[in-house]
């Protein structure tokens, strides 16, 4: 069943209540400022909020890969989610997160320092996963363990695209195999719209309804894509996307 936020909620997700709520989260002084990479941080929070709110009412959410846990910080603060866990692998950013959370008294946010890819640093039953940035693999590790929970909703963007994806080797072969041009940028797309493709079609198989959409412009983060996913179990649509995901990753032949 669809859901739609009160009004009041999605009224409070503009950039100014943002910018607000990361203030109070990580400054100490009245006269200090965000650091820069919060500032580039309060557009993409303002984007990916509505279409977090829009996932239901209070659900039990894991933050992951969450770095200083923003996304995690802005639900508990802004649509009131009372069932917040943050997953973050380096403890300086995990300590950081948990600073944050001690100087708004009242909120319910946990915050875990471990590996993504670690099925023991879950929480149980989560109901959304959402992931802002999750660089190289830890995006499919993020997606694998929700996955293999059959979590209902999977909210993430991935940011770089390395050699340490496990798909990166077949996509390169599939280039090379097609005979896609060896310019840099053009290679680069091709390859990085494969890895999309084959993450996409891991979701479909999995019996995930995917969307994905840019959440900002692309001026904000060229990494603007959002994938949107919502369980709705097997289907004919998940067995031909099963099959599509397997020619693909099998490589050229």
């Amino acid at each position: 069943m669809k859901y739609t936020p009160p009004p009041e909620i999605l009224a409070r997700l503009d950039e100014a209540s943002v910018e607000q709520a990361l203030r109070a989260f990580y400054l100490t002084r009245a006269d200090s400022s965000l650091r820069p990479e919060e500032v580039k941080k309060i557009p993409q929070l303002a984007g990916i909020l509505p279409a977090l709110a829009r996932t239901g009412p209070d659900p039990k959410l894991v933050d992951a890969a969450a770095g200083r846990a923003p996304v995690g910080l802005m639900a508990a603060r802004l649509l009131g989610w009372s069932n917040v866990t943050v997953i973050e692998r380096e403890p300086e950013r995990a300590d950081s997160a948990r600073r944050a959370v001690a100087r708004v008294p009242g909120l319910q946010v946990e915050v875990r320092q471990g590996d993504v890819a670690d099925p023991d640093a879950w929480p149980a039953a989560a109901e959304v996963v959402v992931a802002l940035h999750a660089c190289g693999p830890a995006f499919d590790a993020v997606v694998n363990q929700a996955m293999a929970a059959s979590v209902p909703w999977v909210l993430a963007v991935p940011c770089c695209y390395s050699s340490a994806i496990e798909f990166s080797d077949t996509a390169r072969a599939w280039a090379d195999h097609l005979g896609v041009a060896s310019q840099a940028h053009v290679r680069r797309r091709f390859v990085e719209s494969l890895i999309d493709t084959e993450r996409t079609l891991r979701l479909e198989a999995g019996g995930y309804r995917v969307s994905v959409q840019a959440f900002v412009p692309p001026a904000v983060t060229p990494h603007n894509l959002l994938w949107r996913a919502h369980r709705v179990g097997p289907s004919r649509r998940s067995a031909e996307a099963e099959e599509r995901r397997r020619r693909l990753v099998s490589g050229p032949q």
